[in-house]
């Protein structure tokens, strides 16, 4: 079928966009493609290097480049952040030693409980594991990959419908978003779903092109991966996705609603599968479902990781239930991702892209109903929309970090609205439109950079003078030659990148670990900067307490939840004075793989993991191949610090929250029974964090502490479960 390419873009294989004054008339249709003359084609290297023939020489390298550049960026300085997660990453080593444990997405080799969500995002981390070892570098390089994998999907999809040109700034706004750059270089499930998510985006657009049935098929069978990977979030854009294709797919009412059926089965069969397998494998057999409450992964999807996330009512939280417009995870509302502990990570162009995402569907309101550039804006801008409302409105767990899910959808925007303004900058509103989304990107970015007073303080100025100064001269763009035309671009282009760009540069220049870690240096209101750590939404704890606010030397002073005072460095580690919740042990810090490992102060081992000495790792390992499990924790992040360490199974006793009913206190008794299980490793965390005293966890922990001898190791209690107290 032949793609009708609308007037304001240019078509696939024409040049790219001008600088000059606008041209009288619309790019002309590209050529049909050549006969085949029957030369030999070009080396595979050099049309790798040429790209298309049709597309200017520097297109491909230009490409390649951006690519090499978004690798070596990330790649930088990655090991850094040690283990990262250490919740994902003991899930990953148990992976790489057990297929089993692969399959489930289990947090030890002998599959005692699962991660709280699908596996399929710690699977390619997995299978480098076992082909590189266990570090950092093998942990982590996927994701790096998995980011510039989501870059040249949006160059491609703006590519196609735009110039080389065009495709490049939407590349390079994807990969200097600070929360990007976060967690392209982290191990949470979120790299593997943005992604995933891009690919389909880009799948529904070249439907739009063609109405080919395969192109919907592989954007169902992307979202049912995706879905794999962090359950219901996948599904967030299926609404918006469905709507444009039915909409405005070039083929039949009939033929459309046929391929919207097959995406739905693309994404049952490839999403399907596992759960399938899982719900129908005897329980006796496979690990316990982490996160659920009944062992379940259907009530872990749409319970815990769905509905409880929108109500705030997710059974086993530690400081979920958000209502009435706010709660432990931080206040909700319209502005909720332009706040200060958010802004930083994603805002940046948020007002410019929904400003040029207004304006291309302005542009496009006369075109077609197959309009494949109406489509496109449809697509990206319906995706982001969505998605950022469910964000903003959400009442149950959300962290800084979930925003990475709109970097694909929002690049894409600024650079098609971009390049759609300037084609039509002839009119006059196109380039007061293309000013007025220059001006609220240099007024934010002024906001945003102010809210750290104290880190580069220049910088503000410069993307507010800069900024506004090419926001006037966008104003008369016609009127100015080529060179100052130029400059205008130019400046406006470094007045809205500077900012995103310095948060990203100060993000991979350190480590980042814990369960909850933020883009960018700290900022005044929020939670975060380099190292990440801290608690739930707006800088507020579980349990009311707040974090310390950053001095100008980078230290940190505050509260933990339960009131003990609460040291942090530079890097915002719990340090030495800290004291858990429930007055366990005080935090530490540890030097793992060239980054610092959270110690046992966050949260009572449940944001970071404990610190493990050489005694304590020593201790553990004796003997261990003797047992099925070296030791049992309760909570998943101290069970994991302890069995990154010595490399063998440790028992997360209630899955990551120890809240789980996992294992009951008659399966642990058996298992001691029956020789399973070596130590126990006493934690301030009673019941676990959101646990109650009359919990599993606690009655495990108390069973244990009555009937078994312990001994201390570097402030950490271990009890010996081969050894019953003389008196019990």
């Amino acid at each position: 079928m032949t793609t009708h390419h609308e007037e304001t873009t240019h078509p696939r294989g024409t040049s790219p966009t001008t600088w000059g004054p606008p041209a009288a008339a619309p790019p002309p249709e590209p050529a049909a493609p050549a006969p085949d003359s029957g030369e030999p084609k070009q080396p595979f290297a050099r049309r790798l290097w040429r790209g298309r023939p049709e597309d200017p020489r520097w297109a491909r390298p230009a490409f390649l480049g951006l690519l090499l550049a978004t690798f070596l960026l990330y790649l930088y300085n990655l090991s850094a952040s040690g283990y990262a997660n250490s919740f994902y990453s003991a899930a990953v080593q148990a992976g790489s030693q057990s297929w089993k444990a692969f399959f489930f997405g289990s947090l030890d080799a002998a599959n005692a409980i699962t991660v709280d969500k699908p596996p399929a995002a710690l699977w390619p981390m997995a299978l480098s594991v076992r082909l590189f070892g266990l570090s950092s570098w093998a942990i982590l390089l996927p994701e790096v990959l998995m980011g510039v994998g989501t870059v040249a999907v949006v160059h491609a999809a703006v590519r196609r419908r735009f110039s080389p040109a065009v495709g490049l700034i939407a590349g390079a706004v994807l990969a200097l978003t600070p929360v990007a750059a976060l967690m392209f270089r982290f191990n949470n499930p979120d790299a593997m779903l943005a992604l995933l998510m891009a690919v389909a985006c880009y799948f529904v657009i070249r439907g739009l092109e063609d109405g080919r049935t395969k192109w919907l098929v592989w954007a169902g069978a992307a979202i049912g991966f995706a879905f794999l990977a962090k359950t219901l979030q996948a599904f967030l854009i299926l609404p918006a996705l469905a709507l444009v294709y039915g909409v405005c797919a070039p083929v039949s009412v009939k033929k459309r609603i046929g391929q919207l059926a097959a995406g739905l089965a693309a994404i049952v069969v490839s999403g399907g599968w596992w759960v399938a397998i899982v719900e129908l494998w005897p329980a006796s057999s496979r690990p316990y479902i982490g996160g659920s409450q009944n062992n379940s992964f259907l009530e872990l999807t749409f319970g815990y990781n769905g509905l409880g996330r929108l109500n705030g009512e997710e059974t086993g939280s530690v400081g979920g239930g958000g209502g009435n417009g706010g709660g432990n995870w931080g206040e909700t509302g319209w502005d909720r991702l332009f706040g200060s502990s958010i802004g930083g990570q994603i805002s940046w162009l948020i007002p410019a892209a929904l400003i040029l995402l207004a304006a291309g569907l302005v542009a496009t309101r006369k075109a077609r109903r197959t309009s494949v550039t109406r489509g496109a804006f449809l697509v990206w801008g319906g995706a982001l929309v969505t998605t950022m409302l469910v964000f903003s409105y959400m009442q149950g767990i959300f962290h800084e970090y979930y925003t990475v899910a709109l970097a694909p959808y929002l690049a894409p925007l600024i650079g098609m609205g971009a390049a759609l303004l300037w084609e039509r900058r002839d009119k006059v509103w196109a380039p007061l439109t293309l000013a007025g989304a220059m001006t609220a990107t240099a007024a934010w970015g002024y906001v945003l950079l102010n809210r750290s007073s104290d880190y580069l303080p220049w910088l503000k100025w410069l993307v507010l003078v800069g900024g506004l100064a090419a926001a006037l001269g966008l104003i008369f763009v016609t009127r100015l030659g080529r060179q100052l035309t130029m400059g205008v671009v130019g400046l406006g282009l470094v007045a809205a990148l500077a900012g995103p760009t310095a948060y990203t540069l100060t993000t991979v220049n350190e480590g980042h670990t814990g369960s909850i870690v933020t883009a960018g240096p700290a900022v005044s209101g929020g939670r975060g900067g380099p190292g990440g750590g801290g608690g739930p939404g707006g800088g507020a704890f579980p349990g009311g307490g707040m974090p310390g606010q950053r001095n100008g030397n980078g230290n940190t002073q505050g509260q933990n939840p339960q009131g003990g005072q609460n040291q942090q460095n530079g890097n915002g580690f719990p340090g030495a004075n800290g004291t858990l919740p429930g007055g366990g042990m005080p935090g530490g810090g540890r030097t793992g793989e060239g980054g610092r490992m959270g110690g046992a102060g966050g949260m009572g081992g449940l944001l970071n993991g404990a610190d493990v000495s050489d005694e304590a790792k020593e201790l553990l390992e004796k003997n261990a191949s003797d047992y099925t499990w070296a030791a049992a924790a309760i909570g998943a992040q101290n069970a994991a610090s302890y069995q990154l360490s010595t490399g063998e199974p440790v028992m997360a006793i209630g899955g990551f929250n120890g809240t789980d009913p996992s294992p009951t206190p008659a399966e642990f008794k058996k298992y001691v029974a029956d020789g399973e299980i070596h130590y126990f490793i006493a934690s301030g965390g009673g019941g676990g964090m959101g646990g109650s005293s009359s919990g599993t966890s606690s009655q495990i922990s108390s069973w244990v502490q009555e009937n078994f001898e312990s001994v201390t190791v570097d402030g950490t209690t271990f009890y010996d479960l081969t050894q019953p107290k003389s008196d019990s």
